[in-house]
């Protein structure tokens, strides 16, 4: 028969005895009702417009910024230094070159020089900067530590420069043994060494065969920046020598040819002078800034980077310069770092990749940057392309940068129209298939089954760190319908899901059993929940292909067994067999697994569970409820148990009389004629049911008077009558409430959507069990309330169970059929 589900995860918390008081009166929510809605989606998961939160400037606004005003101030010295470059060579060295003082000579050649030096190094600086800032290795950030104050500089370069390259290597592992603390974050592991390729990185090329570390690029662009500086200083002290002196010669009256050469001397040491001042103002805003403000380190330390941040920093706000350099100053302003972290995932260098990911994962996981974050990501598929490549790559010295991948994912599967791109992506599902470390080894035999294996934690890989990634980036795309689909289409997924909700006897029963292993059995526990519980065509394979894999049923039996000090993993497991029950095989297949109805019962009757987790006790009654449903074998078992005397006195208990009288329902309904006998023990519980039909309301009443409808049939006329003297109720009272109830609920309700049917079915049992009941029903109008019914019959009362809006299950006599049978029987006497 074609069965569907029960609604996502969606659970309301309510204090102990709200949730006593809903399961008395109305009991839980349940698939033996419809819903007008499946769930509500968390908010990222839907379109739900969400608070807006105060917008939160970019701390790399401050870069760019202070790039622009770098800018300003390099190009207007080299405005200046071009001019005076062009006033020199014709003007000063075309004009009057045979006439100038032999010191004037060789000042404005040596001034040109080192201009030239400077102007040419500083085109080239940035360019060593850019390649040096790639460099992610110890030597490259303590360089650039170096950089920052430059009353110290010049002793750390020395250092640098002659420290032997082996005392280098062991900073550097001794920096990575530091960094394996696993409470730091990823992006301090960049120290380990990168596997070998097939280029150089630019950072690391020496350009002479010999001195390697003096000529490696990082180290170049240090000589440059000194270069400048000596070449700026140069400048000034000439400039300021030949205007403080003026000796620029003697001249002869009537000396026509010399008679401007002052004045052009005094421009051109003029313009020298303010394009090196300017120069050096640079440097020393630069310094400023950068060495005793320290911006990049507040930058980093707002974006959350941390101290291997500062290479990323460096290298945006070179970027970030480079722009206002080459183009329009105001270029620079267009960067961000979620932009700039994009690009350089899209790239080839390793480096470059772990750099731009890292930026991501910071700015996804700090709150104040995840939206935007998200946003931006989620709207470029050629990234969501490269973070699901990266899910494959699986080589250790990989591992920062596909955990930063992963967890990019996780975050950016919680919004809805961004799983969709994610699980869009062709192969995305078996990538990220391929986080989940766990395998069974290849039976060479039909007649067998591969040993499974799960992949613990490495001594240099995190193996359950990537399972558990794994599933989380499933369990937020499987929210979307769509997506369930290609989740059991996905070749062998399902089964790594299921092999992860195994847990052994020892690890439920530990106190002190690791928590990343318990979460990991929860996180698959919900996503198999999210999988069964899937409406339609696509949810009725998923359930088939879910309870057709062995290991499924007898995992959740272990938990259920052994797991009572984990209830809410009880409470999924349990949830679980509940909607694979809407399958008539799997029902079967349930039934049929030793162990399983014994531990639904024994939790469902357990006392030792305390009052905050009677949840996982009114999950049981659901699925023992369900197993009972239109499964004639399973009724079987059940009576096998011998729990009808106990089922009988939990229809006096609150917590558990709304299941209970479910069961004990379909006990009597399904199964069948030869186990009369055995299901009398039912009517001893007639009192009990007639009192709550008589004064309960809503769910309690309905199943109460459903459960009358068919237990009364196991009493003959005269125990009938008996139980009436002891209730002190009469029958005329009791058809009396039955014609209420009818009134009441004029048309079909969505809370209780078989009362109506159950109320007709009590009155034909009344009426063919005592003749005297037809004329009470006659004078109490029941054909009108009958006619009345069958003006607004509904598909809603032709259920047992729903699937949401879904009505699954199908009453095997019509409502019509019904009133016509009690009309019939009113006609007839």
């Amino acid at each position: 028969m074609d069965r569907g589900v029960q609604e996502e995860d969606g659970s309301i918390r309510l204090p102990v005895d709200e949730l006593r008081r809903a399961s008395e009166t109305y009991g839980s929510a349940t698939i033996f009702e419809p819903r007008r809605c499946i769930g509500k989606r968390d908010s990222g998961s839907g379109n739900s417009v969400s608070p807006t939160s105060p917008a939160v400037p970019a701390p790399e606004k401050k870069l760019t910024l202070f790039a622009l005003r770098l800018a300003i101030f390099e190009k207007a010295a080299t405005c200046l230094g071009t001019l005076g470059f062009i006033w020199a060579t014709v003007v000063l060295l075309g004009g009057f070159a045979i006439t100038l003082d032999n010191t004037d000579f060789w000042f404005i050649t040596i001034i040109l020089l080192i201009e030239g030096t400077r102007i040419y190094s500083r085109s080239h600086e940035l360019e060593w900067q850019h390649q040096a800032t790639w460099s992610i290795t110890d030597a490259g950030i303590n360089s650039f530590r170096a950089l920052k104050s430059s009353s110290h500089f010049i002793v750390e370069s020395a250092k640098a420069l002659f420290r032997p390259i082996t005392r280098v290597r062991k900073q550097s592992m001794h920096a990575r043994e530091l960094r394996k603390n696993p409470d730091e974050p990823i992006s301090g592991r960049w120290g380990i060494q990168r596997k070998l390729t097939r280029t150089w990185t630019s950072s690391d090329v020496p350009i002479l065969p010999y001195a390697q570390w003096f000529f490696l690029s990082r180290n170049v662009s240090r000589l440059l920046y000194w270069l400048q500086l000596a070449s700026a200083s140069a400048c000034v002290v000439l400039s300021l020598m030949k205007l403080v002196k003026r000796n620029y010669g003697e001249v002869e009256k009537g000396d026509t040819d010399k008679r401007n050469r002052q004045s052009a001397l005094n421009i051109f040491y003029s313009l020298a002078l303010a394009e090196a001042l300017l120069f050096l103002m640079e440097r020393a805003y630069w310094q400023w800034k950068a060495g005793y403000c320290k911006l990049l380190e507040e930058v980093s330390r707002e974006c959350d980077l941390g101290l291997s941040g500062m290479v990323s920093i460096r290298r945006f706000f070179y970027d970030a310069y480079s722009r206002c350099l080459e183009g329009s100053i105001f270029d620079g302003l267009k960067m961000n770092m979620v932009t700039f972290a994009m690009d350089l995932l899209a790239s080839n260098s390793p480096d470059e990749q772990l750099i731009g990911a890292t930026i991501l994962r910071q700015f996804v996981m700090n709150p104040q940057f995840s939206d935007d974050t998200l946003q931006n990501i989620g709207t470029n598929i050629s990234v969501i392309d490269r973070l699901v490549e990266v899910l494959n790559w699986k080589d250790p010295q990989e591992e920062d940068i596909r955990r930063s991948a992963a967890e990019i994912l996780s975050k950016l599967a919680s919004k809805k129209q961004n799983s969709l791109r994610v699980a869009g992506i062709p192969g995305s599902l078996e990538s990220i298939s391929s986080l989940l470390q766990t395998s069974r080894s290849y039976s060479t035999t039909a007649d067998e089954i591969g040993e499974k294996t799960v992949i613990c934690d490495h001594a240099h890989y995190g193996f359950w760190t990537f399972n558990h990634l794994g599933l989380v980036i499933l369990k937020k795309l499987a929210r979307d319908h769509d997506n369930r689909g290609k989740i059991g289409n996905t070749r062998g997924l399902l089964p790594k899901i299921i092999d992860f909700t195994h847990v052994e006897e020892r690890l439920l029963r530990d106190e002190n059993v690791t928590p990343s292993q318990i979460l990991t059995v929860k996180r698959s526990l919900q996503l198999v929940k999210i999988l069964a519980s899937t409406t339609g065509a696509t949810g009725t394979n998923l359930r088939r292909e879910i309870s057709e894999i062995v290991f499924t049923i007898s995992n959740i039996r272990d938990i259920l067994r052994h797991g009572e000090k984990h209830p809410n993993l009880q409470k999924l497991g349990i949830e679980i067999l509940t909607s694979l029950a809407l399958e008539e095989d799997a029902t079967e297949r349930i039934g049929g697994t030793g162990g399983v109805l014994k531990e639904l019962f024994n939790i469902f009757f357990s006392q030792r569970i305390p009052d905050n987790q009677n949840y996982v006790r009114i999950a049981a009654g659901d699925a023992l409820a369900m197993m009972a449903l239109e499964s004639r074998r399973n009724c079987l078992r059940i009576l096998k148990l011998r729990v009808l005397e106990r089922l009988v006195g939990a229809l006096n208990v609150p917590l558990l009389r709304v299941n209970a009288a479910r069961i004990l329902r379909n006990l009597c309904t399904y199964s069948g004629v030869d186990c009369f006998d055995q299901l009398k023990v039912v009517a001893a519980a007639a009192p009990t049911v007639l009192e709550a039909v008589m004064s309960e309301e809503n769910k309690l009443q309905e199943v109460m008077v459903g459960l009358a409808a068919e237990a009364f049939k196991f009493m003959s006329s005269q125990e009938s009558n008996i139980m009436f003297e002891r209730t002190g109720i009469e029958e005329a009272e009791l058809a009396s409430k039955i014609l209420q109830i009818l009134r009441k609920y004029e048309n079909p309700s969505v809370r209780v959507p078989r009362i109506r049917r159950f109320s007709i079915e009590l009155a034909i049992w009344m009426m063919r069990n005592n003749t005297a009941s037809v004329r009470t029903f006659k004078e109490l109008g029941l054909e009108k309330e009958l006619e009345a019914v069958l003006e607004s019959t509904a598909e809603v009362e032709s259920f047992s169970i729903f699937s949401g809006t879904y009505g699954l299950s199908r009453h095997s006599t019509t409502i019509h059929s019904l009133v016509e049978t009690a009309v019939q029987l009113l006609e007839d006497r």
